[in-house]
């Protein structure tokens, strides 16, 4: 039985967007099985008393992050072009994401929301992006969008955005194993790492 780790991200997330790039592969590797959580960070962060991203309440904070990114991306040969527009909203994606979550197309179409993104600096909030990206993955993008507006889908991802507050999670992207929440895109080999320990410790 393969090991899962819970994804949890956000499509405007800076750090989501390498982590999502690059831990498919990790994964494949080490027989571990991701589950693609999308959650709305801007309700987490009202919930803190943030009315937008830390990046922009802290202009010292988002400089350094955007220079960081950039220096990630490089050093993963991970397409990168800083956006024009931040935070961007990708609630649509998201509705399709929590509508279709088991089909085995949907990591192909997170991937390529967030390279639309930070790759291609794209408006993802426009449903005409995300039409784009369905016809490019050969589906049918008039079904999955009227699926993804259903009031079931929406509610879908308010109660998981609820969740991931009640669980502690601040911030994205966080992996979660079990009980145990791993913050940033550098924690996904330090949760396999504990899991893997964890496994000993317990024989």
């Amino acid at each position: 039985m393969k090991k899962k780790i819970e994804f949890w991200f956000d499509f405007a997330s800076t750090y989501s967007y390498p982590s999502v790039m690059r831990i498919p592969a990790i994964a494949d590797r080490q027989d571990i099985e991701i589950v693609y959580r999308p959650f709305l960070l801007g309700a987490i962060f009202k919930k803190q008393g943030w009315d937008t991203s830390p990046f922009i309440l802290f202009p010292s904070k988002g400089k350094y992050m955007w220079r960081d990114l950039e220096r990630i991306c490089n050093e993963e040969e991970i397409p990168f072009t800083n956006p024009s527009v931040f935070p961007r909203n990708g609630l649509l994606a998201s509705h399709i994401v929590c509508a279709y979550e088991s089909e085995n197309w949907i990591v192909q179409f997170i991937r390529a929301v967030f390279q639309e993104n930070f790759a291609y600096d794209q408006d993802i909030s426009s449903s005409e992006v995300i039409t784009k990206i369905l016809r490019d993955l050969n589906l049918p993008p008039e079904a999955i969008l009227m699926k993804a507006n259903l009031f079931e889908t929406k509610q879908r991802l308010k109660e998981q955005t609820e969740s991931a507050y009640e669980k502690g999670i601040f911030g994205a992207p966080t992996f979660q194993l079990g009980e145990e929440l791993f913050w940033g895109n550098d924690r996904f080999e330090s949760a396999i790492k504990w899991s893997n320990e964890s496994l000993i410790r317990r024989y």
